[in-house]
């Protein structure tokens, strides 16, 4: 499960003080789009490491670019290609995306592009050849998912029809290397649903550094149950059907396969007997023969390292990492170039850290060390010796970047302002554009050379400051909210312009709250704009991280375990009766608001902590973790079978009959993620206990929903109407 994604025109608004004359309005926001901002996307490092191409769309020529720019001036140094120039056929191609093989002397084109679920998408790929500026379709027996150059640039391997192919762009020649792919049964070279959604990869094959293997999963979800979604899109409405495991019940049978191209030949991995188990993760060595493969138990707290034999596929078990709640999998696997030695992230000490291990899987040091995370491993230089990585070391609200050497010494502090610090790393690690904000000042976007030093600023937004001059915005404070148990919870809050404080304010509580999440943070989120115009009605808006949360160690994080949603909503309810102590709030006016995890945790506000809030908004919730998918669920629960009472001790549809106040239920019908059950079932249990609350559906809306203007006007109708 992942939070939706906030459109990125709302990512940049600049904080204003209270002194203004206009309110924040929806209109301005989702409509007028008066908040659009300026910044720095959509980069890639060359291979030389001193320069990046980037799109640039020219409106005043109707034309788009892919230009090439040095780091260091910004100047543009040339012109890769032109939209209007890519001609197939007497057609110009519409230019939706690019990348280049490893050599540069070749781009892949993508067009027409039709997104599948939320990593996947079926595109028509074309290849232009830089040398001969030719433009050719990279196949003409339909669209493509997972295209990708090999290591030398002489072919593509990509997935149709749930097979894989390699187009030869020297003979032209396309070869199907698997056959048995079928549609809701085998899949070769690309993920299942839930593998795609919590693992979070699509593409399920990978190249050998020399080119001549690829290997691949093939799932077999022939005994996955079916889940059926109505499209209502024609007189008589379709049916689309797709396998999704919920908990409890059967995942696909996942196996590993290495294609040699040379000889034709198909080994399979040995990853043991068991079938029942997850391999979330595979990647090659720096040796071509050698691939490390990732096995994992499905009560998902034990991962093992295999080491397997391209050739004859053998494996050897060289790392056992085990965990009594559960371990997160993450892409942070580093082979190093001496092929003597990996980089890994663990918790194993109870934080996350990074550590060295020899290829026989003996520790050979913990890198970093302290009651700290390490929240992003951005790469090694190994010239250098150098790790480059972000950390909550300061505080869990916030982020840095250092710098490490290898053997854990020289650690550098790369940024010295203090809030949320990101880093995007040239390819050969000479530059970083380092992204800052605070809760209260909107991202800049600054060039820096490996050692922090600004090179030169590329964005501050200046020009949106100067504009919304004219526009009210209260800044978030932040405070630390007490539990009865005397632990501290990290939260922020809005204030009404013209606070009083003699004065009591209804309270708008907002939470997403599910496992590793963090909403308190010391950056800039334009996602939260629409908060100001709920503040500027005479609202405090408030935020808490509950237990369960990320960036404060593995204890804090992993206490959900085998009772998700318990801690977590207790934690808001005792935060709803602190804030109704207050002097300035009226303690009979708190409402909820959450989507996805929080809009099951607005569910759970509505029924068990009825008593004290009044209202409560559920967007697309999860009402029951039984109609969850296997691999997040159980990650936290295991099993109904296993753990019946962490399941249903914890879901707001058994304690429909503690509702009360007033309840907005909001689903969209074609959600694939959590599905629009959990909605039907919410509001059966509501009519069956004769409760009284309100719902709205969106027709063919997956998981966020679009129409963002309609939405947000009627959940703050609601909150004016309800609270």
């Amino acid at each position: 499960m992942r939070k939706m994604l906030i459109p990125a025109f709302l990512l940049l608004v600049p904080f204003i003080g209270s002194a203004q004359k206009k309110p924040i309005t929806l209109d301005e926001i989702y409509t007028k789009r008066s908040f659009a901002a300026s910044g720095v996307f959509g980069l890639n490092s060359m291979k030389d490491g001193k320069h990046y191409s980037s799109i640039f769309n020219d409106r005043a020529k109707n034309d788009t670019y892919v230009l090439k720019y040095e780091y260091a001036s910004g100047l543009v140094k040339d012109t890769i290609l032109k939209n209007s120039k890519l001609n197939y056929q007497g057609k110009t191609i519409q230019l939706d995306d690019y990348s280049f093989s490893n050599d540069e002397s070749k781009v892949l084109i993508a067009t027409e592009t039709e997104p599948v679920y939320r990593r996947s998408s079926l595109i028509n790929n074309f290849i232009l050849d830089k040398k001969t500026s030719s433009l050719v379709a990279l196949s003409e027996n339909g669209k493509q998912k997972y295209a990708d150059f090999a290591p030398d640039a002489s072919k593509v391997a990509f997935v149709r029809d749930n097979n894989i192919f390699i187009k030869d762009l020297t003979t032209g020649d396309e070869k199907k290397i698997t056959t048995d792919g079928v549609k809701n049964k085998i899949i070769n070279g690309g993920t299942d649903w839930v593998y795609e959604e919590e693992f979070e990869f699509a593409r399920a094959f990978f190249w050998s550094p020399d080119g001549k293997k690829i290997a691949y999963y093939r799932f077999d979800e022939t005994e996955v149950p079916e889940i059926s979604i109505p499209v209502y899109n024609n007189l008589y409405p379709e049916e689309y059907r797709y396998k999704y495991p919920k908990a409890g019940e059967k995942n696909a049978i996942v196996s590993i396969h290495v294609y040699d191209l040379v000889n034709g030949k198909t080994t399979t991995v040995d990853i043991g007997p068991e079938k029942d188990q997850y391999i979330p993760r595979i990647k090659w060595t720096n040796d071509s023969n050698t691939l490390c493969v990732f096995r994992m138990n499905r009560h998902q707290n034990k991962l093992e390292y295999l080491l397997a034999n391209a050739q004859t596929g053998s494996t050897k078990l060289i790392l056992t990492e085990t965990d009594k709640r559960y371990i997160d999998v993450n892409d942070d696997l580093t082979f190093l170039s001496d092929n003597k030695s990996f980089i890994i992230t663990s918790e194993q000490d109870g934080y996350c850290h990074i550590y060295m291990y020899d290829l026989s899987g003996k520790l050979v040091r913990q890198i970093t060390k302290g009651a700290w995370e390490v929240t992003s491993l951005y790469g090694i230089d190994e010239k250098t010796k150098t790790i480059y990585y972000q950390a909550a070391e300061i505080s869990p609200t916030k982020r840095e970047i250092y710098s490490i050497k290898l053997d854990g010494s020289s650690k550098k502090r790369l940024t010295s302002a203090e809030g949320s610090n990101n880093a995007t790393f040239s390819s050969d690690f000479s530059y970083f554009i380092n992204t800052y904000s605070n809760a209260n000042t909107p991202a800049s976007f600054v060039l820096r050379d490996k050692n922090g030093k600004e090179v030169r600023l590329l964005e501050d937004n200046q020009k949106l400051k100067t504009q919304l001059s004219n526009y009210a915005y209260q800044g978030k404070e932040f405070i630390q909210v007490p539990m009865p148990d005397g632990l501290k919870l990290n939260a922020w809050m809005i204030k009404p312009a013209n606070f009083d404080p003699n004065k009591k304010y209804p309270i708008f509580m907002y939470a997403y709250g599910g496992p590793g999440s963090q909403q308190v943070l010391d950056g800039w989120n334009g996602g939260d704009l629409w908060y100001q115009s709920i503040a500027d009605k005479g609202y405090i808006v408030f935020c808490m991280d509950n237990r369960g949360t990320g960036a404060r160690g593995a204890d804090f994080k992993k206490v959900t375990y085998m009772q998700l949603g318990k801690y977590e909503i207790q934690d808001q309810i005792d935060a709803a009766k602190w804030l109704g102590t207050q002097s300035y709030v009226d303690a009979a006016r708190i409402g909820y608001y959450g989507w996805s995890f929080g809009g099951y945790m607005a569910s759970l506000a509505i029924t068990r902590g009825a008593d004290v809030f009044k209202m409560a908004i559920a967007g697309a919730p999860v009402t029951s973790w039984r109609y969850y998918d296997t691999i997040y669920t159980e990650r936290f629960l295991r099993t109904p079978q296993e753990n019946p009472s962490g399941y249903d001790d914890n879901s707001p549809i058994n304690y429909a009959d503690k509702f009360k106040g007033k309840y907005l239920l909001i689903h969209g019908t074609f959600d694939d993620n959590v599905h629009f059950q959990n909605s039907a079932e919410m509001a059966l249990a509501l009519i069956k206990k004769n409760k009284q609350f309100e719902s709205f559906y969106y027709p063919n809306e997956h998981h966020g929903v679009k129409y963002r203007m309609q939405l947000q006007t009627m959940m703050v109708d609601f909150v004016l109407k309800n609270l």
